[in-house]
């Protein structure tokens, strides 16, 4: 296969699991196209991925490392890109730049930190599931991602920023929007570019007049006593970081654990008889079905020899969290049958190495906090719809569902 003949990847996330699969069969590391036209490498294995992301050679810094960024301009359809690799946060940068980036919010997300916040976990989770119960009085379907699996992170992620209640809405639209990659207009990418630097510019705004006890206030305190550590762009862009992956990741990790045991009655009897424990359907969940399917975009800093083909310096790789949770050479056949029994803690589905997601803690707390609570309250919980018309986010990065008709009774 030659770069010539380059998959395209399915910008709607139609069926993820099929896409790997087909990958997978092409070779360890296959040339690929990514929506609008953007060349790119997949990794399809565990350990191909793994090694690429631990290699200092493989950098996540486009001004630095990738050939075609002096070209973005030009191609209006990648300009969604831009979004994602264009903004300057730890997610997008590189060696001492990325270090002194992380440093600056990793301590909110320390163990004591993140224990700190179990009790306001659990006061709203049973807040949430009140409000459900109070939907579904009449016994009508309710929908457990706009009812649980949402707004349990995003009030949490909120909390932790001091994001006032008249912007959370426009932050959590925001950042759906950038996950959304059905429409690679070059308006809608610059909408989107547009809304980064309103929302999150009122935000900023909003704690520079009234700080407070949160991450913003403590990030406009660096940037205003020592520009050196942290500019205004890269203030906004952390930000940005921290909403959508303090919470878009735990959203579609709740919500596909629900569907995962809800689809299955005898791996939900084996968790609920206590024969299967709750971290293992995290950990299961998140290999089987990652929150994230693939990530945009690593580069190679020089050429790569990867299973005895060569990734040209400047290459853009994108990173394929659900090829490599699905891999049978390192997780046997049955790879993509979802067994909470099995030993998937090894799972990359939260990155691994330096830059592993801080906020890796805190999802879990509220996935286990969440989940069975829920279960345990709702004895009868069952979904309204057969699983095969639920649908998927359109995205080929997020995996989750739109939404996730369940009844409560049973």
């Amino acid at each position: 296969m030659t770069v010539t003949d380059r998959i395209a990847l399915d910008p709607f996330g139609t069926d993820i699991v099929a896409e790997c699969a087909r990958l997978r069969a092409l070779g360890p590391v296959v040339p690929v196209e990514l929506p609008g036209g953007i060349p790119a490498w997949a990794p399809t294995d565990y350990g191909t991925l793994r090694d690429l992301i631990l290699d200092p050679r493989v950098s996540k810094d486009a001004r630095l490392h990738w050939r075609l960024w002096p070209e973005l301009d030009r191609h209006p359809t990648w300009a969604w890109m831009a979004n994602w690799v264009g903004v300057v946060s730890m997610l997008s940068t590189y060696g001492a730049d990325h270090t002194r980036l992380r440093k600056l919010v990793a301590p909110s997300f320390t163990h004591r930190r993140t224990e700190a916040m179990r009790p306001r976990v659990a006061t709203l989770t049973a807040e949430l599931l009140d409000a459900l119960a109070d939907e579904a009085a009449d016994g009508r379907a309710v929908d457990l991602r706009a009812g649980l699996a949402h707004p349990l992170p995003m009030r949490m992620i909120c909390e932790l920023l001091g994001v006032p209640e008249e912007l959370r809405s426009d932050a959590g639209q925001l950042i759906a929007d950038l996950m959304d990659t059905s429409d690679m207009s070059p308006e809608r990418a610059a909408s989107a570019q547009q809304r980064i630097g309103s929302v999150l510019g009122a935000l900023i705004e909003y704690r520079r007049a009234r700080p407070g006890d949160d991450i913003t206030t403590e990030l406009i305190r660096v940037r205003d006593d020592d520009g050196g550590r942290l500019s205004d762009q890269e203030l906004l862009h952390t930000l940005l970081l921290v909403v959508g992956a303090g919470f878009e990741t735990t959203v579609n990790l709740i919500g596909n654990a629900v569907v995962a045991l809800l689809t299955d009655p005898a791996q939900l009897a084996a968790v609920r008889s206590g024969t299967v424990g709750w971290d293992g359907v995290v950990d299961e969940t998140l290999r089987v079905h990652p929150s994230i399917a693939a990530l945009p975009l690593r580069f190679a800093v020089d050429e790569l020899k990867v299973a005895g083909v060569a990734i040209p310096a400047g290459d853009a790789i994108i990173t394929t969290y659900a090829a490599a949770g699905l891999d049978p050479a390192h997780y046997g056949p049955d790879a993509g049958v979802f067994d909470a029994a099995r030993d998937a803690e090894d799972h990359l589905a939260f990155g691994i190495g330096v830059h592993r997601c801080i906020g890796a803690p805190l999802a879990r707390l509220e996935a286990l906090t969440a989940l069975p609570t829920l279960f345990s309250r709702f004895p009868g919980l069952r979904l309204a719809v057969d699983a095969g018309e639920l649908r998927q986010v359109p995205s080929f990065i997020a995996h989750g569902w739109q939404e996730i008709p369940v009844r409560l009774d049973g």
